[in-house]
């Protein structure tokens, strides 16, 4: 039977080669379509040869939010595996490059190239909530709650799925309960010198915009106060006047 099929599918196929054209019986399909070039060899994985003796490659930028919001799902996932092609090419050519003790130009093709699948990632994310929060009402996303780590420092924990309960984990109960490493003097040691560094900070660069405050005053003394207040919400601007780095060698106004 699949002889006798083979023979009429043979003499049914007619071939115009003038218009190159396959006729099938009453169906005609037309070979118009092509494709890339298929290249399956680790050559996939280095730059063009052209490129090799170069010091400098023009390239574009990356690719922004509000351009891929205006992608169909099938553009990102096309885009995704072209963007992971070309970020495995930077790769091995930085590393030979790194190996030839050479200058692998352009390094920050590679930043532009991570950006632009961040990017994706930010839209896809979007999508899935939206998709979501229109079918089920809520946003899909792993929940997040807040959590005291080993070092007794706030974090943001993701939960999973685990095959035993929490307090049926050795690996956790340990830590956390029988040996106490949040309640240790070590442990409160560096939390009282973590927050004393977290406080200096904060009333160093309190102390740099009130300096900077008065610099301008000294410098500017007509300019608009209602701006200043909102470009330095933290500063006292009425007890920055009053100083003698604000007077400068004039008669103050106010």
């Amino acid at each position: 039977m699949n002889k006798i099929f083979n023979k009429i599918l043979r003499c049914s196929v007619v071939l115009n080669k003038s218009q190159n054209v396959y006729r099938m019986g009453p169906v005609a399909i037309k070979n118009n379509f092509h494709t890339t070039s298929a290249k399956c060899d680790l050559m996939e994985f280095f730059d063009t040869k052209k490129n090799w003796s170069e010091s400098n490659i023009r390239v574009g930028r990356a690719w922004k939010l509000d351009e891929l919001r205006i992608k169909s799902n099938s553009d990102l996932h096309k885009l995704w595996y072209v963007l992971l092609k070309e970020r495995n090419m930077l790769f091995t050519m930085e590393q030979e490059c790194n190996a030839k003790v050479r200058l692998f130009p352009n390094p920050e093709r590679i930043d532009k190239v991570q950006e632009s699948m961040e990017n994706i990632e930010k839209v896809v994310r979007e999508r899935n909530i939206a998709y979501y929060k229109l079918e089920t009402g809520e946003t899909g996303e792993r929940p997040v709650e807040d959590v005291v780590n080993l070092i007794g420092l706030q974090e943001k924990y993701e939960k999973k799925e685990y095959a035993i309960p929490r307090f049926l984990n050795s690996r956790w109960v340990k830590p956390y309960l029988e040996n106490g490493y949040t309640n240790s003097y070590a442990i409160k040691k560096f939390l009282r010198l973590y927050k004393e560094k977290q406080y200096n900070e904060k009333r160093k660069a309190r102390n740099r915009d009130y300096n900077h405050v008065q610099q301008l005053l000294k410098r500017f003394p007509d300019m608009d106060m209602e701006l200043l207040k909102a470009e330095y919400p933290n500063v006292d601007i009425e007890k920055a006047k009053r100083t003698k780095k604000a007077r400068g060698n004039y008669m103050p106004k106010y």
